[in-house]
């Protein structure tokens, strides 16, 4: 079951502290968003899975964490500061501005039977560019200027030989990082799936020309598989291979994974091959290498960003396939998969994954602040939270019924309640949060009882 609209999750996040505006008390602010006490939870285990997925568990990947601010010279070469753009257009009359490219017709989308602007009076598309410029240094001159990294995946290439060099790496190998990008969006809509900050989980994985279609067949389907294993439907999930005329100027090819998100249809997560544009664009001496894509004459770099072949002795520079993800839109997606309405048991739960849930247990006195009844809860609570598996929360307001119903919308896969009964036999009662069976359990075995619980964590 998923949620009916955007609305019913919109609600969710606030009420529960999942998503704020941000700026809230002031209006807000366009397309930025702030993440709760149990969004910033539910963000850093999606984040942490996916670290776990693509670097612990196997031995071909390393990690980074690069800056934000970019040097301009790296995204010149990228092609980032000609092509990082979107088409816009200007409403003469009510001087509201849109992407050309989701305008329905040739009117303004302010037009109607409640807006004051009817007109078809528009402008001519232009390109804007969706970089954020600042300057650096005590004056802002425009002497010196970075800019706010629009993507992770730059500041992996330029490191490349330093991740080779420390760590002796040869392809086929990867380099993974999770961090902020900066995009000035026309118009953010849908929530948090759009918007002007965000962070990505990118990776970039480095193979030897001619090998680059298998590898790229291969994270596509890895990470089908993982979207899998964070309880996303594969009858919501479609591939879409794009097209030719439509794709970026660095890719060969890009297999796009789609998610019937409440709004429709939209990607969650990009996979592309984007051949030895990237390395062979920052390296120096580019005509030592027979770059198979068109890149710009490089007279900066002072990296030669490329490898030897052990076989050949011959020097060539890695084709990269690149699985980028947001982390919003996963968050987005996840959310409206665990979303379950259950008019039987008047409830609304969120079936996540235990894994991903932002509270795994609530500790629960059955009577507010009763000294007995909470230094228990206490003892067993900071015993559960030493193992390790995630956020143990105290409950203490003496209402059991609204404390099982607040965790049933924020996910918590099990309460536990200390209850007077307790203080007589040890025994506590545990309930589920998809079954809401309950059970009693002995104090002495809670830890292994739980331990048991998230065994798949």
């Amino acid at each position: 079951m998923t949620a009916k609209n955007m609305e019913d999750l919109v609600s969710l996040c606030k009420r529960r502290g999942f998503i704020f505006p941000s700026n809230d008390v002031y209006g807000g602010m366009k397309g930025l968003y702030d993440f709760g006490p149990m969004g910033v939870e539910l963000k850093m285990n999606l984040k942490n899975s996916w670290w776990k997925s693509v670097v612990y568990e196997r031995d071909d990947i390393e990690g980074l964490d690069s800056t934000i601010l970019t040097s301009p010279t790296v995204l010149k070469y990228s092609g980032h500061e000609d092509t990082f753009s979107d088409p816009l257009v200007d409403c003469r009359v009510c001087k509201a501005r849109f992407r050309a490219d989701q305008l329905e017709s040739s009117e303004c989308p302010k037009g109607g039977p409640l807006s004051k602007c009817k007109t078809k009076d528009l402008t001519e598309a232009r390109a804007f560019n969706l970089m954020y410029k600042t300057a650096i240094g005590p004056v802002d001159d425009g002497s010196s200027f970075a800019y706010l990294r629009p993507e992770t995946a730059q500041q992996i290439f330029v490191n490349f030989k330093n991740i080779i060099d420390s760590t002796s790496r040869t392809p086929p190998f990867g380099i993974a990082q999770i961090g902020k990008s900066f995009r000035n969006e026309i118009t953010p809509r849908n929530f948090i799936f759009r918007v002007r900050e965000f962070e990505q989980m990118e990776l970039e994985f480095f193979v030897k020309p001619g090998s680059d279609e298998d590898w790229h067949k291969y994270w596509v389907d890895q990470r089908l598989t993982w979207w899998s294993e964070q309880g996303v439907s594969s009858d919501r999930l479609k591939l879409l291979e794009v097209e030719k005329e439509e794709l970026s100027h660095y890719s060969k090819a890009t297999f796009d994974i789609m998610y019937e998100f409440p709004h429709g249809l939209e990607e969650l997560e990009g996979v592309a091959n984007r051949t030895d544009f990237d390395l062979g664009s920052h390296t120096k001496n580019q005509e030592d290498y027979e770059i198979n894509a068109k890149v710009t004459p490089n007279k900066s770099s002072t990296t030669k960003l490329a490898i030897q072949d052990l076989e050949s002795k011959k020097w060539y520079i890695p084709f990269v396939i690149e699985p980028s993800a947001g982390v919003e839109r996963g968050v987005l997606a996840i959310l409206n998969e665990a979303y379950t309405q259950e008019d039987e048991n008047n409830r609304t739960v969120l079936k996540l994954k235990s894994h991903l849930s932002p509270i795994k247990a609530a500790v629960i006195p059955l009577k507010r602040n009763n000294s007995d009844l909470v230094n228990l809860a206490n003892k067993i609570k900071g015993e559960l939270q030493s193992l390790g598996l995630g956020r143990v929360m105290i409950e203490n307001s003496g209402n059991i019924g609204k404390n099982y119903r607040r965790h049933d919308e924020i996910g918590t896969p099990m309460c536990i309640t200390i209850d007077f009964e307790t203080l007589e036999n040890q025994s506590v009662t545990v309930r589920d949060r998809d079954t809401m069976k309950q059970e009693r359990v002995d104090i002495n075995n809670i830890s292994t009882y739980y331990s048991k619980y998230f065994k798949n964590i």
